[in-house]
């Protein structure tokens, strides 16, 4: 349960109602941490607007290599709400979930069941989400050289929105919600042995 109550539907006003449904229609139930920002209508219009626009304009990159940097952005700070929903996206998308899971594991960087691109994005979204941020030089220059600028520009974008969600959420105390388990795929246990923060 969260740390705050979310803003049930009947409270979230004409046009948050409307963004409820719509939000509900999309994801087949109304995501906790859009309740949550509720509270505060200015920011909730603005992530809404801002996370759409995100989402448009992210596109340099093969999902797999944005889904996957998100994703492990999210185990490393640990909101299990941002698993749970990455991983709906991902099996949505007709990806393999075995293979995304394998990306929470300590070990993801150097597991050559990822390609090396794959892997030169796990170890960045790691050196990301460090604490203190410990992204290299070469790290960046072996990005930039298989990526490109606007590539790599969109992945370190992807890694620090993350970061953020991520970390409110955590704050929070937004947990899994179950859309993992929602999917047409049927979601491996192996998820739910991703470690929740709290």
């Amino acid at each position: 349960m969260a740390r705050i109550p979310l803003v049930p539907a009947r409270d979230a006003g004409v046009l948050g109602r409307l963004a409820y449904r719509y939000a509900a229609k999309r994801f087949g139930d109304v995501p906790e941490p859009f309740a949550a920002l509720r509270h505060h209508p200015g920011l909730f219009w603005s992530s809404a607007v801002g996370e759409s626009l995100i989402e448009r304009a992210a596109t340099v990159l093969p999902a797999r290599l944005r889904d996957l940097a998100v994703y492990r952005t999210a185990t490393r700070v640990g909101c299990s709400w941002c698993v749970d929903f990455g991983e709906m996206l991902w099996i949505r998308r007709g990806l393999d979930g075995d293979h995304l899971r394998r990306a929470a594991a300590d070990g993801a960087p150097v597991d050559t069941a990822f390609d090396d691109d794959e892997r030169a994005v796990i170890a960045y979204a790691d050196a990301m989400s460090a604490q203190p941020i410990a992204v290299t030089d070469e790290q960046v220059a072996d990005l930039d050289a298989r990526l490109g600028h606007a590539g790599l520009v969109e992945l370190t974008h992807l890694i620090a929105v993350e970061n953020q969600r991520a970390r409110a959420n955590a704050a929070l105390g937004v947990r899994a919600q179950g859309f993992a388990a929602s999917c047409e795929v049927p979601a491996s246990a192996a998820l739910r042995s991703v470690p929740s923060p709290g």
